[in-house]
């Protein structure tokens, strides 16, 4: 009698893919490269992504993307014009070659901070110097909002816990007391540091609102997202 034939091995389960893993980010909920297609949004993560770690690498490249970007340039050159007209450091004189003096300065205050804040504290506490969107599902406008204002102090760590944000905190503080050296004598007070400080992080919490707002405001106003969402390292 013929010995029947070995039965065919079953195939393997189906593995589950990344993509059936983790749900999609909606499209209206992503964020773009850029706000209205020209302000840098190259730090912020769409709601509800999951995210590599971010490397020192990843960080100096976001942090030199801010810095040299040519919409930074510019509104360097607007900020620059504003305390040229109102004479806000009377040492550099006026003209050409003083408006050229607020505008170094002002690129330089601007590079020092950034660099401080995205980058050189970072880096030695270990921090996630992206901002991650709370988005819709998140709680409503007044959640949100908190949320956004207090990521000026509260943030990610490498390992995804929650930490203070010395980035924010002492990488301002650092970047002001730098300033010191490349700014006249006569602005070099306490007040005006503190001052500076105190402005850098205000701006910086205003920045991250409107971030976290930038998707719903996206849709109200044009309907629809752009196909160029933020990247993902």
């Amino acid at each position: 009698m013929a010995q029947e034939p070995a039965p065919a091995p079953l195939p393997d389960a189906p593995s589950a893919t990344p993509a059936a893993s983790a749900p999609a980010v909606p499209p209206d909920e992503q964020q773009t490269k850029r706000i209205m297609g020209m302000l840098p949004n190259f730090r912020s993560v769409s709601a509800g992504t999951v995210v590599p770690k971010e490397t020192t690498r990843q960080k100096l490249q976001t942090a030199t993307l801010d810095n040299f970007d040519y919409t930074s340039l510019f509104f360097a050159g607007v900020i620059a014009g504003d305390s040229f007209l109102a004479k806000s450091t009377p040492e550099f004189h006026q003209g050409a070659a003083g408006y050229a003096r607020y505008y170094w300065h002002t690129v330089a205050d601007q590079s020092v901070e950034n660099y401080f804040v995205e980058l050189i504290v970072p880096a030695i506490t270990h921090e996630d110097s992206r901002y991650y969107a709370m988005g819709r599902e998140g709680g409503g406008f007044f959640k949100r909002t908190g949320y956004s204002l207090s990521r000026a102090f509260i943030t990610r760590k490498d390992s995804g816990k929650s930490t203070i944000n010395y980035s924010e905190i002492t990488g301002s503080a650092a970047a002001v007391t730098v300033s010191n050296f490349y700014y006249p004598t006569p602005e070099r007070t306490v007040h005006d540091g503190l001052r500076n400080w105190g402005l850098d992080i205000t701006y910086d919490s205003a920045t991250f609102v409107f971030h976290e707002f930038w998707p719903d405001i996206s849709n109200a106003v044009f309907g629809k997202k752009s196909s160029k969402a933020a990247p993902t390292p």
